[in-house]
């Protein structure tokens, strides 16, 4: 990356240096190597799709009115011809009929291409929060996660980027969605711009960026909260722009509640465009009324999350969605909620901190599925308080010591994952989940490694001693335990054992 010079940031005494960010750099060229006009056709295909997936009643129209289905686009606005998007059509799964002779599909291209765009994008972020040189720990710890997280999570890991940090500006939530993945509580105030808390706040970020480098530019401001509760909200925005040099991504339930609000935050994304913003859509009814407020162009930087009774997406089956789906299914109803168990398992993506600026709080976190242990979806490893900014950065230095080992430790048994099936063979063991498998080679002494590790019932320590009793290969089996731990496959919490 090349230092930006005219990018020299101040937070608190210490000035900052802010580097070029490659995924906002690959997120800007997304928009700026296309024309106006390129643009603008990208707006109209992305509310035909919102419609198409999100509007039940628009997939009737188009199938009631399959010789004209340009006046039922153009009655919400659209200025595109349906027939040019039919591929897409099928892609949703709906039975429509197509002319044959259509040879080619130029608008579904265009789609296709930015989606594939945006898609790198988020797997830019994701590497965005590689920590190598600046905090080793950390990033050996973040990187476990993700691959316990790739074999553990199903359909729903590759969609999650691993953040390191994400800061709660709020208590609680007013919006109160029936599926929340968090299962917000009540609304109980929110943290307010003045001058001592901008102060705590611009030190807080200024210190993320200090132990986490480049890192810190996943951070985002909202947790089991809903942004727009915060009146505020766009000032700690561009805060921590100024500090990091990315402006975080923002997710909202309420565009609406004060639009003033969202347009200034709609400006900002303008102004820097460094990452796509979300509004969740809870009805048909708060999506026509979004349009209505929004032109396509105003939209194209947004994703609407669709999450509506009659949309075709799916719930993930976390919070207050998997509590509904136990009350329903205890007495015998079918529910709304189609997401397959173990397929959709959790909303969280943070592997790191979690802070929540009006408590004072931070937790260490990282995604897991749903569960009687850890229902809202997240691992809570580990959590401490703050009133001042040394006590931030001390408490955040102490959950790292305590919590991302640099080995594993030595006088505590070690197990598998309690999700993957162990299988032993001759010379190697096999580990397999509901979506990867591992093949290990296990012929470094007289016992099995494995089988060892499958009992549970002894440390590093006494399994080294009883796998090489000649004193051989000691190192190899080290080494082994080394991969098996790096490979996220051994079990990092004794709660879960």
């Amino acid at each position: 990356m090349k230092v930006m010079p005219s990018r020299l940031q101040r937070c608190g005494s210490a000035l900052h240096t802010v580097t070029a960010s490659d995924a906002a750099t690959h997120y800007r060229q997304i928009f700026d190597r296309r024309t106006p006009e390129q643009l603008r056709t990208l707006s109209h295909i992305k509310r035909f799709m919102e419609r198409l997936v999100g509007d039940m009643e628009f997939r009737k129209e188009l199938s009631n009115n399959i010789d004209a289905p340009r006046l039922v686009s153009q009655l919400h606005g659209i200025e595109l011809d349906p027939i040019e998007m039919l591929p897409l059509w099928r892609n949703t799964h709906l039975k429509y009929r197509f002319k044959p002779e259509c040879a080619s599909w130029p608008l579904a291209l265009m789609w296709d291409d930015y989606i594939r765009e945006m898609l790198r994008h988020r797997d830019l972020l994701r590497d965005e929060g590689a920590m190598t040189t600046v905090n080793p720990r950390f990033h050996a710890w973040r990187e476990r996660q993700i691959r316990r997280c790739n074999c553990e999570l199903g359909v729903s890991a590759a969609s999650i980027t691993h953040p390191v940090i994400a800061f709660e500006l709020s208590e609680g939530c007013t919006v109160g969605c029936w599926f929340c993945g968090l299962s917000a509580g009540r609304f109980k105030g929110f943290f307010e711009y003045s001058e001592e808390h901008a102060e705590l706040w611009r030190g807080v970020v200024g210190i993320a960026n200090e132990m986490f480098g480049s890192a810190a530019r996943t951070g985002f401001c909202y947790w089991a909260t809903d942004p727009m509760d915060n009146p505020h909200y766009d000032r700690f925005l561009l805060d921590y722009y100024q500090i990091t040099g990315v402006l975080p991504q923002t997710t909202t339930a309420a565009p609406l509640k004060d639009p003033t609000l969202t347009r200034r935050v709609l400006d900002l994304f303008k102004q820097y465009r460094t990452v796509t913003n979300r509004f969740s859509v809870l009805s048909t009814t708060h999506l026509n009324q979004i349009h209505s407020a929004f032109s396509p162009e105003e939209l194209l930087g947004v994703e609407l999350i669709l999450q509506g009774r009659g949309a075709l997406t799916e719930k993930a089956l976390v919070g207050r969605a998997r509590e509904r789906k136990k009350r329903f299914k205890g007495a015998n109803k079918d529910d709304v909620i189609g997401a397959p168990e173990g397929d959709h398992t959790t909303i969280a993506c943070v592997s790191g901190f979690l802070v929540n600026m009006l408590r004072g709080r931070v937790q260490l976190v990282t995604p897991v599925p749903g569960s009687s242990r850890w229902p809202l979806g997240y691992r809570i490893v580990g959590e401490c308080f703050f009133r001042t900014l040394n006590e931030f950065r001390d408490g955040l230095q102490r959950l790292i010591d305590q919590h991302m080992l640099e080995c594993l430790p030595l006088d505590k048994p070690i197990s598998f994952r309690r999700d993957l099936q162990y299988k032993s063979g001759t010379g190697h063991f096999h580990l397999r989940s509901r979506n990867m498998q591992h093949r290990v080679i296990d012929n470094l002494g007289p016992i099995s490694v494995g089988n060892l590790i499958e009992r549970g019932n002894c440390t590093p320590s006494e399994l080294v001693k009883r796998v090489t009793s000649d004193g051989k290969s000691v190192l190899a089996v080290a080494d082994l335990l080394d991969q098996l731990y790096s490979a996220g496959v051994i079990a990092e919490d004794l709660d879960d054992r």
